[in-house]
């Protein structure tokens, strides 16, 4: 069959550069391609965002980058069976809902399919907004990973539809149905997929940006995930609800496997790593790093999405990651209230995240501390204690800090508790229609203000640093980064 697959627009926040208009590059994605075609299918794609990442247009409060719908729609091919859209991340909703509808209008006889993105704390359970979706057009909504699931579904599409086969079809919605999905991928068959199919994507324009969602350092990057899913319950995340707190990891042979081949095909020898949680198997992640250093591969690489700081072991772990090319961890305290870690079903070790801060300072891998504000229930005596533990991971080396106002993500634990929001694409860091979002914005600002002083004094060499970095383009935290992409997109906006 003729298949398109659609990435949508880069959606920005206009008054929040800084934490909207993240780049995530679409890896799941890549896989569905590479799945599809694997099997016989002609597939093109289309990435919205990246084949034209410096167009823009205003869209109310929010800022939408990339190709038009009639541009889209100009480049979807004649021969069409049917359309993936793929639902990347929350922010990017107004675009994602915006391309099915126009896709659905212009070809109505075309399946269009909307496809959720498991892999990330950034995106969202479809089976909670799938309404939205029929609204504008959509045939069918696919929840869980797509891989098979798709497959499944352009068999029955090619044999007539027939609605009591689509009903069989686990993790399959339509107007009339939805079918949970029964299970996860699990480590053979991660093992079996074949690699993204980069080869489709328009990977020279998201170089050019010289920015991406982990710090990039080099002209050429490619994401990767080594591992899927989550073991812990958190409640502000949607990956439990995404996939069922099920951590699969791929053999350390086929992760290094697929860092050599893009090496050797593109010239890529900076990977950031977009797991959940890579490091859940110490045994395995150690692995890696071996047959990294086995086969003499000079690549950097960086853990862009975070880990859980216990799965990091001890210092050896750490120097052995540091001798592979690790370049960068980012780790998710969340906060320094005990209380609170209970309340959000997270165990967070606070001796254990010092002694490895401190070894990564030593072995030259930069860190990021990621935290969280205005979980329901949190006190002045909460926010204090992370202020207090901030300060002393700053103390022991920590390089930079993240600090994010919790938004209801549709799937988590906490997403009925919270109201006031007009469009999904409102769910981010910044959320400004919180009634509290005024009062945590003015804590996080002072926050980060202390951080670079505690910074200047306890490292003040790796302070004075970051402005050469900045102007370099050779970014070795997001704070460096950060900046420069809020200046970029603020041009591309103008």
């Amino acid at each position: 069959m003729n298949v398109a697959l659609i990435n949508p627009n880069l959606v920005m926040q206009r008054n929040d550069p800084f934490t909207t208009g993240i780049v995530y590059m679409p890896i799941t994605l890549a896989y569905l391609a590479a799945s599809l075609r694997q099997a016989g299918h002609q597939v093109s794609v289309i990435d919205a965002y990246a084949a034209s990442p410096r167009q823009s247009r205003k869209d109310g409060n929010f800022v939408l980058f990339g190709l038009k719908e009639s541009q889209i729609l100009e480049r979807l091919p004649q021969q069409l069976d049917a359309v993936f859209v793929y639902a990347i991340n929350l922010t990017n909703h107004l675009s994602t809902i915006a391309i099915v509808r126009a896709v659905k209008t212009a070809r109505p006889n075309i399946p269009v399919i909307v496809v959720e993105n498991t892999q990330a704390v950034t995106a969202y359970a479809l089976s909670l907004v799938a309404a939205e979706f029929y609204s504008a057009g959509a045939d069918y909504v696919l929840t869980g990973e797509s891989e098979n699931r798709a497959l499944q579904l352009l068999e029955h599409l090619k044999n007539g539809a027939d609605e009591s086969k689509l009903r069989e079809i686990d993790g399959l919605g339509s107007p009339k149905f939805y079918n949970p999905p029964a299970d996860v991928l699990v480590d053979q068959t991660l093992d079996n997929l074949p690699f993204p199919a980069w080869d489709l994507f328009p990977l020279e324009n998201y170089w050019s940006l010289h920015f991406a969602h982990g710090p990039l350092s080099s002209q050429k990057y490619l994401p990767i995930l080594t591992s899927r899913g989550c073991p812990y319950p958190c409640g502000f995340c949607v990956v439990p609800a995404t996939n069922n707190q099920k951590w699969r990891p791929r053999s350390a042979k086929n992760v290094v496997d697929e860092i050599e081949q893009f090496g050797k095909t593109l010239g890529v020898h900076e990977f950031h790593i977009e797991d959940l949680d890579p490091t859940i198997s110490d045994p395995r992640i150690r692995e890696i790093c071996s047959e990294i250093i086995r086969r003499g591969l000079k690549i950097n690489w960086k853990i862009a999405a975070g880990t859980k700081v216990e799965t990091l072991r001890d210092e050896e772990t750490i120097d052995l990651m540091a001798a592979a090319g690790c370049r960068y961890i980012s780790i998710s305290p969340e906060t320094g209230s005990p209380r609170l870690l209970k309340l959000m079903r997270k165990p967070f070790n606070l001796e254990h995240a010092v002694r490895i801060v401190k070894r990564m300072n030593v072995a030259g891998i930069r860190s990021q501390a990621c935290f969280v504000l205005g979980y329901p229930g949190e006190t002045e005596d909460d926010l204090q204690m992370t202020w207090d533990l901030v300060r002393d991971l700053t103390r022991v080396g920590v390089d930079e800090l993240a600090l994010f106002i919790i938004t209801p993500v549709p799937g988590s634990a906490i997403h009925e508790q919270f109201s006031g929001y007009n469009s999904l694409s409102e769910l981010n860091f910044s959320p400004t229609w919180r009634v509290d979002y005024e009062r945590l914005n003015r804590f996080r600002v002072r926050l980060y203000a202390r951080f670079l002083w505690w910074k200047l004094r306890y490292h003040p060499f790796k302070l004075l640093r970051q402005p050469f970095n900045f102007l370099l383009r050779r970014f070795e935290t997001k704070m460096e980064m950060v900046p420069y992409r809020a200046l970029m997109l603020r041009w591309f906006a103008r």
